[in-house]
């Protein structure tokens, strides 16, 4: 929506990639924890945020089932959920700003809100401000990562153009949502997708459901999106009879909560509170509730992506 090192409790269809990956994850985080055993995650909440008593989290309510709007049209999904859980062991309440998710970062560096906590995956990129050509897009981020998520491919039923991974999709028309991590993967797909003669159509939208109305409608061939969006997605739409899910996940990287650079005191509290709700028992039901157990980590670190 990319990392010091998460390792997934459940690898599952996050695959033996993400547990590859995640090990220098873990024993950055375990060593944070063994530095301060006993710090309540209170004491640790800059004084601003505490005075105020309310965490502002910068968030696109239109990613369901991580980020969406619940039929009382208040903040609903995976993140809100654990995000809930942490302001209680931080002692503030939780305040969300609704924003499109390619305005968050921008948002966030405007201190419109205190952190962005959004699907949002945690990389090398967002961390230092830069393209993927390693250009200079603006300030560099840091990130209290808590869960892995990977990329699927979602098609129209019945998969008519017989896509089942990232090179079926040369020639073809692909929708996203613009700003994602989706949009980065898709713009070095078309690359070889030139090279190899066959470019693809990318059409870019405001939020999700623009595009997969794109897809549903014959418009697009494919939408990209993370795993739980993408499964969530194919089960509900119209009774599981628009979308599939094809191919195995790609990529499969942390989602952090991002937070400016001179936000550390922040970051610590976040990391403390996170681990105690994941040692809680909260976590995992958090994740059984929204059937994405195998996206579990076994601790909360700091810029754990890849």
């Amino acid at each position: 929506m990319q990392r010091t090192t998460l390792i997934p409790r459940q690898i599952g269809r996050c695959g033996a990639a993400v547990a590859a990956g995640a090990l220098l994850l873990t024993a950055c985080g375990g060593e944070q924890d063994r530095q301060k055993p006993t710090d309540d995650p209170r004491s640790m909440v800059p004084a601003g945020i505490k005075a105020a008593g309310v965490l502002r989290i910068g968030i696109d309510l239109n990613y369901a089932p991580v980020d969406f709007k619940g039929t009382d049209q208040q903040a609903a999904g995976i993140d809100p959920d654990i995000a809930e859980a942490v302001g209680r062991e931080l002692g503030l309440r939780v305040e969300y700003v609704d924003t499109a998710f390619d305005k968050l970062i921008p948002g966030l560096h405007a201190k419109q809100y205190d952190v962005v906590m959004s699907a949002m995956s945690d990389n090398r990129q967002r961390r230092e401000g830069t393209d993927d050509a390693g250009g200079p897009v603006g300030p560099g981020l840091d990130f209290a990562d808590y869960f892995i998520a990977g990329t699927s491919i979602l098609v129209r039923k019945g998969n008519p153009k017989a896509i089942s991974g990232l090179d079926d999709l040369c020639g073809h028309t692909v929708a996203l949502q613009r700003g994602t991590t989706q949009a980065g993967v898709i713009d070095r797909q078309n690359a070889a997708c030139t090279k190899a003669g066959k470019p693809l159509k990318v059409k870019l939208f405001e939020n999700d459901d623009l595009a997969l109305a794109e897809l549903a409608a014959g418009r697009a061939d494919a939408d990209l999106n993370d795993y739980p969006v993408a499964a969530y997605v194919a089960q509900q739409r119209d009774g599981g009879k628009t979308f599939q899910v094809v191919g195995a996940q790609l990529q499969p990287s942390p989602y952090g909560i991002a937070l400016t650079k001179d936000s550390t005191e922040l970051r610590e509290a976040l990391l403390k509170a996170l681990n105690r709700v994941i040692r809680s028992g909260e976590y995992d039901r958090i994740l059984a509730q929204w059937n994405v157990s195998d996206g579990a980590v076994q601790n909360a670190v700091a810029n754990g992506g890849f």
